[in-house]
């Protein structure tokens, strides 16, 4: 939470984002639950990551430091990957790797297929293949109106209640309660929540183009992300990727078991 935080500018929008440390360069993608956001998502291992890689923690726009689209479609996919590859361009270095959570998991796996300087994905509770929408899910995709709200959609997305303390609910808070944005978020995820699980779908000969080394890290009892419709699909397609699954863990695995996830970033990213 330490690391300092700048701003650059993305088809006429400012784009917030965190940058600290040495040795490989990493790009870091936070999800898209309720006040997601860099801090929201990654504070429990962001400095831990910058003291081993020169880490690039970016928030997409629409969430966290960055500026809101000034016209729907607020969901906009393909916006936040042309936003990821404005990103790569500006971060150092012949290699990089990249971290993502959630729908950014599969924006991690769609540059991992076209963009040659990456190097290694690990990815969280990843979306990128078809699945049903759950209740989880939804409560995951809903403006929280009161604090209650906001802790019914956490203990959607986080197994052990007592990690969800006045900590995770402040980062939360702090960004859900900026004027306007409730209803900035109802609309990017009204109408049909189905259609934005649709939306980041990899085809498999998209998948089939990846060569370098993927880590999916999935939760067992991620009830709004399941993992078997998910990374256990995923890695079908991806002979080379290996997933662990983590017990007793739901879907915010860098709050959950960020020791786990900072593991499996030194086994993959050296």
């Amino acid at each position: 939470m330490g690391l300092p935080l700048s701003h650059w500018s993305f088809e006429g929008l400012s784009v917030g984002c965190r940058i600290g440390g040495a040795g490989l360069p990493l790009l870091l993608i936070h999800g898209s639950g309720p006040g997601a956001s860099t801090i929201g998502n990654w504070r429990l291992v962001l400095e831990d990551l910058a003291n081993r890689y020169h880490v690039h923690a970016m928030d997409l726009v629409g969430f966290g430091e960055s500026d809101r689209k000034p016209a729907p479609p607020y969901f906009d996919f393909e916006l936040w990957l042309r936003q990821c590859r404005a990103m790569i361009a500006r971060m150092p270095g012949e290699r990089i790797g990249i971290i993502g959570h959630s729908i950014s998991g599969a924006l991690a796996l769609r540059l991992a297929a076209s963009e040659p300087r990456v190097a290694g994905v690990l990815a969280t509770g990843t979306m990128g293949a078809p699945f049903a929408l759950t209740e989880g899910t939804r409560l995951c995709w809903t403006y929280p109106e009161t604090r209650a709200d906001l802790l019914r959609a956490a203990r959607a997305l986080i197994a052990d209640e007592a990690l969800i303390d006045e900590a995770y609910v402040a980062a939360r808070e702090a960004v859900l309660r900026q004027s306007g944005y409730g209803a900035y978020f109802n609309t990017m995820f009204g109408g049909d929540k189905q259609a934005y699980i649709d939306a980041a779908v990899i085809p498999p000969a998209e998948l089939a183009r990846i060569t370098c080394p993927v880590t999916l890290l999935h939760g067992r009892a991620d009830g709004g992300f399941p993992a078997e419709p998910l990374s256990l699909a995923l890695a079908r397609h991806l002979p080379q990727a290996d997933v662990v699954l983590l017990g007793g863990c739901s879907h915010s695995i860098a709050m959950e078991r960020p020791g786990h996830l900072l593991d499996a970033a030194r086994r993959l990213f050296g």
